[in-house]
C-alpha cells in the first residue's frame, strides 16, 4: 500500500480513536490521570536509578513516599481547608453587608433605602453566595460523576505506579512504531514539547505549591482569619501570570479591612505579604524552576482554559494547559516551516538560485 492511501487510512483510525476517547471519557478518565501522573514523577524515577537503584526500587520508594504524604495531608491539612473554604463562601455575605454598613456610616448619602449602589451591594452579595456554592457544588459534582472517590484513591494510584515502572519502555517502543523516514522530526517535536510541559507544568507547579505555602503560612501566622483558603487560592492560580497575586491581594486585603479595620499595621503586613512573594516568584522563583524559553503567554493560557473549560468543563481544564503547550510547539514549528517556504520567500528568492 502507498504511503498516501496508508496516510488515509491511519487518519481514519486517528478521528475514530479521538471519538471513542470523547464517548468513554468518564470511564477512560482514571487512566489518563494515572498517565499524567507517571509522566510528572518520571524525571525523579530517573534520578534515583542514575543514583543506583533499579527501576522497581526507585518506583517502589516514590510510591511510599507519595502515601505518606497523602495520608499526612488528609489528617492534618485537607479538612482545614475544606472547612476554611466553606465558611469563607458562607461569610461573603455578611462581608458585604459590613461594607455597607461602613459605606452608610462614612457616605451616608450613597445608601439611602432606594439608591442604586444599595440594591447592587445587596444582590451582589446573595449572588456571591448562590454561585460559589453552585461552583463549587459543579466542581465536585462533576469530577463525582466522571469518576467516583473510590476509583481515584484505588484505580489512580495503581495505574500511575504501573506505568511509571515501564514508562521508559513505553517509550521505546512507541519510538520503535514512528516511521523512519519522519521519525526524527517527529523525535524534535516530541521532545520539545516535552521540554516546554517539563518547564511549564513542572515548574509552575513547584511555584504555585511554593507560593501557595508561603501565604497560607504567612497569612495565618499574621493572624488573618480564612489564611489558609486565601493562600491556597492565590498559589492554585499562581501559573497564569499576575492573576493569582491580583486575586488572592484582593481577597487577603479585603478580608484584613474588615478584621483589622484600625490596626492598619496587620493591614500593611497582608499587603506586604503579597508584595514579597510577587518579587520572589518573578524574580527568583520563576526563572529558576520556569526558564524563560516556554513560550506561553498569559493570553494564550487564559484562552486555552476558557475554550477547554466551555467545552469539556472539569476536565477541559485540566487538559487545557498541558495541550495548550503542545499546540504552541506545533504552531512554532509550522510557522517555521512556514518562513522557509516559497509561500514566504517567493518563488524568485535569491537563496534558492
Amino acid at each position: 500500500m502507498k504511503a498516501r492511501n496508508q496516510m488515509r487510512y491511519w487518519g481514519i483510525a486517528a478521528a475514530v480513536f479521538v471519538a471513542v476517547l470523547w464517548l468513554l471519557g468518564h470511564v477512560l478518565m482514571p487512566f489518563i490521570l494515572g498517565g499524567a501522573i507517571a509522566y510528572f514523577i518520571d524525571p525523579a524515577a530517573d534520578r534515583l536509578e542514575r543514583a543506583g537503584l533499579s527501576r522497581v526500587a526507585a518506583t517502589a520508594l516514590i510510591t511510599v513516599a507519595g502515601v505518606l504524604i497523602f495520608v499526612a495531608l488528609s489528617l492534618s491539612v485537607i479538612p482545614a481547608l475544606i472547612n476554611q473554604m466553606i465558611d469563607l463562601v458562607e461569610i461573603a455575605p455578611q462581608l458585604l453587608r459590613d461594607l455597607q454598613d461602613f459605606i452608610s456610616r462614612r457616605f451616608p448619602s450613597l445608601l439611602d433605602q432606594n439608591s442604586n449602589l444599595r440594591m447592587i451591594l445587596t444582590s451582589l452579595g446573595e449572588t456571591i453566595k448562590s454561585q460559589s456554592i453552585t461552583v463549587l457544588s459543579g466542581v465536585v459534582g462533576s469530577a463525582m460523576s466522571l469518576v467516583n472517590i473510590g476509583i481515584i484513591l484505588v484505580i489512580v494510584p495503581v495505574v500511575s505506579v504501573y506505568m511509571l515502572l515501564d514508562w521508559d519502555r513505553m517509550i521505546a517502543r512507541l519510538d520503535e512504531l514512528l516511521p523512519r523516514d519522519h521519525a526524527p522530526l517527529i523525535r524534535s517535536l516530541a521532545g520539545e514539547i516535552d521540554a516546554t510541559l517539563a518547564s511549564f507544568v513542572r515548574g509552575m507547579g513547584m511555584v504555585c505549591l511554593i507560593l501557595g505555602t508561603y501565604y497560607a503560612v504567612a497569612l495565618m501566622l499574621v493572624g488573618l482569619q480564612f489564611g489558609l483558603a486565601v493562600g491556597f487560592i492565590a498559589g492554585l492560580v499562581t501559573f497564569i501570570p499576575y492573576l493569582g497575586a491580583m486575586i488572592g491581594g484582593i481577597l487577603a486585603v479585603g478580608l484584613a479591612l474588615f478584621q483589622f479595620w484600625g490596626d492598619w499595621w496587620s493591614i500593611g503586613l497582608v499587603a506586604a505579604i503579597f508584595m514579597f512573594g510577587q518579587v520572589v516568584e518573578g524574580n527568583f522563583l520563576t526563572p529558576m524552576l520556569v526558564g524563560s524559553s516556554v513560550g506561553l503567554h498569559p493570553i494564550w493560557l487564559i484562552l486555552a482554559l476558557a475554550v477547554f473549560g466551555t467545552m469539556f468543563g472539569f476536565v477541559g481544564m485540566l487538559v487545557a494547559v498541558p495541550v495548550a503547550a503542545a499546540l504552541g510547539v506545533v504552531a512554532r514549528f509550522a510557522i517555521r516551516q512556514y518562513m522557509e517556504g516559497s509561500l514566504y520567500l517567493g518563488e524568485s528568492n535569491p537563496e534558492d538560485e
